[in-house]
């Protein structure tokens, strides 16, 4: 019995205006258990505690760089078995504007998702399970899930099943991984700053550009 596990996460943001990210990026880690960077992350949390941390959970964005240092030191000697898969859209070269955000936002996610299915042994799965971040917008939790579930049920072949998790990623250490290989690949592509790019590099597969 395999399974296949997703964990979907998000940089950039969707506004057109100079003030918004050049960028939007959806990236997504695939693997299967035995999950031991989640393993090793339960004590890493626990140790910075116990050095006067108060930690919650992982966020590349929000830590301190020791921190990321620490967490990116799991994440590397733990690569074997994941992969990551990522999809960008550059908005100033799209020459569109932000009443097509939510339209571009489903379209991105039904490609990778597409993608991510068609580099794995799909038949031989019994079940794919997605984790998205909690969405406090419903809506946009609404069109992530069609998308996403539009596409598996037209990609799977049948006996595969699937399901659909939005969770709060400071409960789920894999969706705070997929946070950090985001952030690194979100980094180079909008600053150039490959330090945290070359830790996971090894486990990095794809950056698509989507067009428009």
């Amino acid at each position: 019995m395999r399974y296949l596990y997703i964990f979907l996460d998000e940089a950039g943001n969707f506004d057109f205006s100079k003030r918004g990210t050049r960028n939007f990026q959806v990236g997504a880690i695939t693997k299967e258990r035995p999950f031991n960077a989640c393993r090793a992350l339960n004590d890493l949390k626990y140790d910075l505690v116990e050095k006067g941390l108060n930690i919650e959970y992982f966020h590349a964005a929000e830590d301190q760089q020791t921190t990321r240092n620490e967490v990116f030191d799991v994440i590397e000697e733990n690569l074997d078995g994941a992969c990551f898969d990522s999809i960008y859209l550059d908005k100033h070269a799209s020459g569109e504007k932000s009443k097509h955000c939510h339209r571009f936002y489903v379209l991105m996610i039904a490609k990778l998702v597409q993608h991510l299915l068609s580099t794995h042994p799909i038949a031989r799965y019994r079940e794919v399970i997605v984790f998205t971040d909690r969405i406090p917008v419903n809506k946009k939790q609404a069109e992530i899930e069609k998308a996403v579930k539009q596409t598996l049920s037209q990609e799977l072949p049948r006996g595969v099943r699937y399901r659909i998790f939005h969770h709060e990623s400071k409960s789920n250490f894999d969706l705070q991984i997929a946070d950090y290989f985001n952030w690194a690949a979100f980094r180079r592509l909008r600053d150039g700053d490959e330090r945290s790019y070359r830790r996971v590099a090894a486990a990095i597969r794809s950056e698509i550009e989507f067009r428009p």
